[in-house]
């Protein structure tokens, strides 16, 4: 995959993350922290850090809030000229990290944002794709509500009738879809058929193909990466991911990328301690992209996408504005201190 002949434009709406301090419950001391963050954002940040000329697509209200998150990006290196200013609300998302024997959780207020409430008419695609090489958008934007479906299946489908490059990260939000859709796949599918390269794995697979896959491990991945690419022809690429938790603070993490004529999966990579696990597959994706517009095989790529995923993982926060060297350091496996 050459690289893009572009700016890399990343779709989606931007939120503010409220969290829970670690080893409390909500509430129990009068403090949150908060955080800028999104699917998309968090790519857009990422492939900025690493020297990528990144733009993102989005709408944040009007007003000293939308101010402040637009200046976070624009601090990472992000170009947000094409954000929306309407009036309206941030869209919110909770993060309760877990505990012992307690998972941590999500919790959305999202419903009615200013993102959530735009209006198809109020996307000029012509104007916000214009010197874009690459589209990258997620399941996130579709997942709330039928006005960003509809935005989400329209940027995909101008993006590909332009000759731009598009990225689709399943993203599965189960809460977010049961507030409105009993049928996600069906919404799904349209925009993924637009889409070069899916992030998604068997189980991505088994929602939008309505069938189960068997078999374990790589096998399994490799069987859904290839009943993904035949549903959906303009598909070159499968990248995808899975997670072992050994604790709850060390977790081992492996990758892999198919396409139609061959697979290629990175070293196993175990990854501790885990300070903050949020953003962690937005950091593989957007890791996966700049190997591919490296040059590098599927082998590379999946390396690339594995090592700035893992280096995600130890810091706090949606975003990973991590350097080209953190990085290269990462896959070649430099741990001691560096004087």
């Amino acid at each position: 995959m050459t690289a893009p002949d572009g700016t890399i434009a990343c779709f989606g709406e931007i939120v503010m993350r409220v969290s829970v301090p670690h080893g409390e419950l909500p509430l129990q001391s009068a403090r949150f922290d908060a955080c800028v963050g999104g699917a998309e954002a968090n790519v857009a940040v990422a492939l900025a850090a690493l020297g990528r000329a990144t733009s993102m697509i989005s709408a944040v209200p009007g007003g000293p809030i939308g101010d402040g998150v637009l200046g976070e990006l624009r601090r990472h290196g992000v170009d947000v000229a094409p954000v929306l200013r309407p009036a309206g609300r941030m869209g919110l998302y909770y993060h309760l990290p877990g505990g012992a024997m307690r998972p941590a959780e999500v919790i959305y207020d999202r419903a009615g944002s200013a993102f959530a409430e735009a209006a198809p008419e109020d996307w000029n695609w012509d104007a916000l794709l214009d010197g874009a090489g690459w589209l990258h958008l997620s399941g996130v934007t579709p997942a709330l509500g039928p006005r960003s479906a509809a935005a989400a299946l329209e940027a995909a489908t101008r993006a590909r009738a332009a000759g731009i490059g598009v990225s689709f990260d399943g993203n599965w939000r189960g809460r977010l879809w049961e507030r409105w859709q009993p049928d996600p796949a069906a919404i799904l599918k349209p925009i993924i058929a637009q889409a070069t390269l899916l992030f998604g794995n068997h189980r991505d697979a088994a929602l939008l193909l309505g069938r189960d896959f068997s078999g374990d491990g790589a096998e399994r991945r490799r069987d859904a990466a290839l009943a993904l690419l035949e549903a959906f022809p303009a598909l070159e690429y499968v990248a995808s991911t899975a997670r072992d938790i050994v604790s709850p603070d060390t977790h081992r993490l492996t990758a892999r990328i198919d396409t139609r004529a061959e697979g290629g999966a990175g070293e196993p990579a175990i990854i501790t301690p885990v300070v903050d696990r949020i953003g962690t597959g937005d950091a593989f994706a957007a890791g996966v992209l700049d190997g591919l517009w490296q040059g590098r095989d599927l082998v590379g790529a999946a390396t690339n996408g594995l090592a700035l995923a893992g280096l995600k993982h130890g810091l706090r926060g949606d975003f990973a504005p991590l350097s080209r060297a953190a990085l290269d350091g990462a896959s070649a496996g430099a741990r001691d201190v560096a004087r």
